[in-house]
Order: C-alpha cells, then sequence, then structure tokens
C-alpha cells in the first residue's frame, strides 16, 4: 500500500500536508521578478536539470540570496528546506504559501522530514544547503540529511554552484551585492547519490555523504574555472 505522505504510517489524522506545487511556481514566479529585476544572474547548464520527477538541487550557501537566487533561476519550481528562524512575523505565512519547508536544526524534525519525502514522492524538486547553514560556501562541511533524501526519495541530485553574491558589497544596501551585479549560476551533471542497493544504513548514508561532497566539491572547482570567479 502506498503511504500518503500527509498520513501517518498506519493511515492515522493528518501529521502534515505536502508542501503545494502550485505555491512553489508562485514563489518562482517572484524569483525571478526580483532576482533578475536587482542583478543580471548568468545561467550555465540549466538544461541539465531533469524536466520531470523528483530531484534534489543541492546549493553552496555563502550569502543570503543564494536561495532565492536558485529560485529565481532554476528550470523547475523549488521547494526550499528553510530554517524555522526564517518563519518569524508576515514571512512565515509567505514562505509556507510559496511552498517553502520549515525544518528546526536543533533536532530531527519529523515533520519537515515528511513534508519533504511527500514532495519527493510527487515528482517534486527540492532545493537544500547541504552544508547546514551560511559558510564559506565550500561544501566542506556536509550533513547526511542531503544522503538520506536522495537515497530513500529515490532522487538524483544536481549540483548547483552561485558565484558572485559575496564578491562585492551594495553602495545602498551593504549586505547585498551591488544592485545590477553579475551573479553566476551553474547548474552540473545529475547524479544518483546511493551504490545502487538501495541501502540505507548508517554506513551507506555515511558512504553516500562522501561520494555527494565529492561530487559538489568537484562541480564548484570546475563551476569557478568556468566563470573566471
Amino acid at each position: 500500500m502506498r503511504r500518503d505522505p500527509r498520513r501517518g504510517e498506519a493511515g492515522g489524522a493528518q501529521v502534515s500536508e505536502t508542501p503545494s506545487l502550485k505555491g512553489a511556481a508562485v514563489g518562482r514566479r517572484i524569483g525571478i521578478g526580483l532576482m533578475y529585476g536587482l542583478w543580471r544572474p548568468r545561467v550555465l547548464g540549466a538544461w541539465k536539470v531533469p524536466a520531470t520527477g523528483p530531484v534534489i538541487l543541492a546549493v553552496n550557501h555563502a550569502h543570503n540570496i543564494d536561495g532565492p537566487m536558485l529560485m529565481g533561476t532554476a528550470p523547475r519550481p523549488l521547494h526550499f528546506l528553510i530554517k524555522k528562524e526564517a518563519f518569524i512575523g508576515p514571512l512565515g505565512p509567505f514562505l509556507e504559501g510559496i511552498g517553502q519547508v520549515k525544518v528546526d536544526r536543533s533536532g530531527t524534525d519529523r515533520t519537515a522530514i515528511t513534508r519533504v519525502l511527500g514532495v519527493l514522492e510527487q515528482g517534486g524538486a527540492l532545493g537544500i544547503f547541504p552544508e547546514g547553514t551560511r559558510g564559506e560556501g565550500d561544501f566542506a562541511s556536509l550533513r547526511a540529511g542531503l544522503a538520506y533524501f536522495a537515497v530513500r526519495g529515490a532522487a538524483p541530485i544536481v549540483p548547483v554552484a552561485v558565484l558572485g553574491s559575496t564578491d562585492r558589497r551594495g553602495r545602498l544596501v551593504k549586505g547585498l551585492p551591488p544592485l545590477g551585479s553579475r551573479v553566476d549560476v551553474v547548474f552540473g551533471d545529475a547524479f544518483d547519490a546511493g551504490d545502487g542497493s538501495g541501502r540505507r544504513t548508517r554506513t551507506a548514508l555515511d558512504e553516500a555523504t562522501v561520494r555527494i561532497q565529492d561530487r559538489l566539491t568537484a562541480h564548484l572547482a570546475d563551476a569557478k574555472r568556468l566563470t573566471g570567479r
């Protein structure tokens, strides 16, 4: 029996709703307007993102605009995993309305896990910062969550490098890149994280995490060479 991602294992009371694909499509249109209106994104390799079916876009995270930039340049609507601290005031209902997933990073957030797996089961596209938080943006430290979602959701991973968001500070808003500046978004080749066995043991996921880190790090290096960043 196929498990309904919105319900418990035994078909009990609803525990969480799968994020809205229509909402994510609205979020993508907003992202396109904002990112192309404020900056000059140069998008390379977007054709490498599978047009249909579950997929995970794993992006480096050096600046707060990296997520919105990917939402506005990816060829498919994205459901991003976003820390719960961002869901404050009116921003919370807005993020939920555009299909984003709130996650509590202080422990194992089973509600967020269920919602993410629901996205993948329905053939959606997930955006994730595999480093877990904003840092150097070099994929130096990966969390095992990405491997679990990829293997459990049978979803290929597309590495994405966002480059140029931290090169310079804007004059009007110091925390943002200069308005009208170029930001490069480079999509890599999709790959499977698992070893083909379907195993989800701790050892298998640790091995998958190492494979993922190697692929993401290599893509980032290639993207820097390609763009001259």
